[in-house]
């Protein structure tokens, strides 16, 4: 049989965040002109209503609304299954930035963030808090994101289950969307080493809905695939500001990635995609992740991986890496030929 056109060939798949597949010229990258721009960010907390449920949201850009402004681009960021959504605003003294809302605000965005249901801020119920019940989330969510920008189409940049939870959202609210950025997503979690020894745990999951995070767990995000590609004293950070919330943490996104796959559906994400691996990460394997980029049906497409990088690229030492290529992605001029 013939191979069809659009199919990755594993020789031209990418490695590293190259001027290749982010070459974009960043010289028309900005969304604002950054001269126009104040140079302090500020920021504001909202909480959006799920039926019952209160679902605390965070955003941050560069100075306060003005109703007469140039609209700028909004990017909605979402967790993973055993953060909040502090690790996309992480303060670090003598690290260096690390928070990617504070990055993307100094590039013109709107960034906006959530806590999902049982995380965090938000409310607290017996959900165990699964893929499904982040879509529901990220519905409500719009909502108010809509009210206080005007914008009904926004960009998502998910990591890890909240890769999924974005995805998923996609499928059923495609007028939404603009542009969607994967990072250490996974497909159908074919091969993977951390899923493997995840499902060891599978009835557990199916039968609690929280599980223990405690100070160590935390700190193996540094050091669970490959050490040396996050720094530990980042992860203690982390572990500070994740742990004033508890040390239980929802199942449902363990379940549904050790059981349930694949949640996302390529063929019913409509929109432009930049999938996003870390080289060393254990959970999904590039095999995986090309069968779900070969089956995506927009031709506005990137795989990329980031080399040095582990499962989690938004504390990964080489963090530039992943703001480069999402920022490159997510100001791609539109096409002129189609």
């Amino acid at each position: 049989m013939a191979k069809p056109d659009h199919l990755l060939p594993r020789r031209r798949l990418i490695k590293g965040a190259g001027a290749s597949i982010v070459g974009a010229a960043l010289t028309n990258a900005l969304p604002v002109a950054a001269a126009d721009q104040p140079s302090d960010i500020w920021s504001s907390e909202y909480w959006a209503k799920k039926g019952d449920v209160p679902l605390w949201m965070y955003r941050k850009r560069l100075g306060a609304p003005k109703a007469d402004e140039v609209a700028r681009p909004v990017v909605v960021f979402v967790h993973g299954s055993s953060v909040t959504s502090r690790v996309f605003d992480l303060s670090v003294p003598g690290k260096g930035e690390y928070s990617t809302m504070n990055e993307f605000a100094r590039y013109g965005f709107d960034c906006w963030t959530l806590d999902h249901e049982n995380y965090g801020k938000s409310g607290r119920t017996s959900s165990n808090s699964d893929i499904a019940s982040g879509v529901a989330d990220l519905k409500a969510a719009v909502e108010v994101i809509t009210r206080e920008t005007g914008h009904k189409k926004f960009h998502f940049v998910g990591e890890s289950s909240g890769a999924l939870r974005a995805g998923a959202y996609a499928m059923v609210a495609p007028e939404r969307i603009d542009r969607l950025v994967f990072a250490a997503f996974t497909y159908k979690g074919e091969g993977s080493p951390t899923l493997t020894k995840r499902a060891e745990q599978v009835d557990y999951y199916r039968t609690h809905n929280m599980r223990k995070r405690d100070r160590e767990m935390i700190r193996s995000i540094a050091t669970r695939d490959k050490p040396g590609t996050s720094d530990p004293a980042v992860m203690d950070v982390l572990a500070e500001v994740e742990l004033q919330f508890g040390d239980q943490i929802p199942t449902g996104t363990y379940l549904d990635m050790t059981a349930n796959l694949p949640v996302v559906d390529p063929e019913k994400v409509l929109a432009p995609v930049l999938l996003v691996r870390g080289e060393f990460d254990g959970i999904a394997t590039v095999a995986d992740l090309e069968a779900f980029y070969n089956k995506l049906p927009n031709g506005d497409r990137q795989f990329v991986i980031l080399p040095g990088t582990a499962h989690s690229v938004v504390l990964a030492i080489n963090r530039a890496l992943f703001w480069h290529a999402t920022r490159a992605f997510l100001t791609m001029p539109t096409p002129i030929a189609t």
